[in-house]
């Protein structure tokens, strides 16, 4: 097919480590406990790498989900454009990490005109909770809803480049706050890798690397007592290469 003009635009899978409540009640199903007498179903939480995603009011492809974007203007440069599709449509600008991830060019990959996308992976830190618009919300990247066009691709794209970085370079920094103890890193990296990892061996690998750095203080104790955790901080909060060739496996 033939086209007679050609849009650039950018698209930003932006990630954060969330916590999402989930109902736990007794039996197989979740019933009103109004109308059974049962007990009201417990809270829990679950911490999970979530991305954020706005819902298409109009077609092509109404109700479908999809990455903040759209069009490259004639005056600004691809991560400046990035950038601005995020404050003005989703309304986030506390990014803390911000790279070009690839560029998706099918001739149909959205509907003519003819559609580029330089894609775009961004990192939001755990303490950040920026006010969204009514149309958008966070979604575990563990559950996806339909997604427009091939931004679920580009989502599962950019997800697969987190993880890889987290073994080779410091980028875990962007979604962490300012000081964590290792349980709570623990829980990012497990996250947003998407297995579990051992605290006491991220630990040593991290530090051996010169990545974190002890505080020497401690966190507030907890309800149940026991001793302070230390907390840490990254040494660095620019993305660097720890060691090229390390891979954070999942357990044997």
């Amino acid at each position: 097919m033939a086209h007679s003009s050609t849009i650039h635009e950018t698209l930003t899978a932006v990630f954060q480590v969330r916590r999402f409540r989930t109902d736990i009640c007794a039996g197989s199903s979740v019933a009103d406990p109004a109308e059974t007498g049962s007990p009201a179903p417990r809270s829990s939480a679950r911490t999970e790498l979530a991305v954020l995603l706005w819902e298409r009011a109009l077609d092509p492809q109404k109700d479908t989900w999809s990455l903040p974007g759209g069009r490259l203007r004639d005056t600004e440069d691809l991560d400046d454009s990035a950038r601005r599709q995020l404050a003005e449509k989703v309304d986030v600008r506390e990014l803390a990490h911000l790279e070009q991830l690839a560029v998706f060019s099918a001739p149909d990959r959205v509907p003519a005109p003819r559609r580029i996308a330089s894609a775009y992976l961004g990192l939001v830190p755990l303490t950040a909770d920026p006010k969204l618009p009514d149309d958008t919300t966070w979604h575990p990247v563990s559950a996806l809803p339909t997604m427009s066009f091939d931004h679920g691709v580009v989502a599962n794209h950019a997800r697969t480049r987190l993880a890889a970085k987290l073994s080779y370079t410091n980028i875990a920094f962007a979604l962490a706050p300012g000081t964590f103890t290792m349980s709570t890193l623990r829980a990012i990296y497990c996250a947003a890798l998407g297995y579990d990892v051992d605290t006491t061996n991220l630990q040593r690998v991290l530090s051996r690397r010169k990545v974190i750095t002890p505080t020497g203080e401690t966190a507030a104790p907890g309800r149940a007592g026991g001793r302070p955790a230390a907390l840490y901080r990254f040494s660095d909060t620019g993305i660097r290469v720890t060691d090229e060739f390390a891979a954070l496996r999942p357990p044997t």
